[in-house]
């Protein structure tokens, strides 16, 4: 078992756990592992019983642009995943022109 690395560790690490995710966001585990599941957080995963690893920098601008729509436009996770699902077609289209 690995010890915990502390905040300032974290802050400059590069990817990092749910749990690590959830120190440095201030957002509960519970509803990390809501977004994950539902494909709203990009992660890296090796093999099936590895721990889930975030892009620190990655995983923290998405929960960001997340709780802005939640927030200020009031949309439902519904709504946020469809609309990543379409910025992604979106860059696809373009990287395939």
């Amino acid at each position: 078992m690995s010890r915990k690395r502390n905040l300032k560790v974290l802050q400059f690490a590069e990817y990092v756990t749910i749990g690590e995710l959830a120190e440095l966001s201030g957002i509960r585990y519970s509803t990390l592992k809501y977004y994950t599941e539902s494909g709203l957080i990009p992660y890296q995963q090796q093999g099936t019983g590895t721990v889930r690893k975030f892009h620190r920098i990655t995983a923290l601008q998405r929960l960001m642009e997340i709780q802005k729509w939640k927030k200020e436009k009031r949309m439902t996770i519904q709504e946020i995943r469809e609309k990543l699902l379409q910025e992604q077609n979106d860059r696809d289209e373009i990287d395939n022109e």
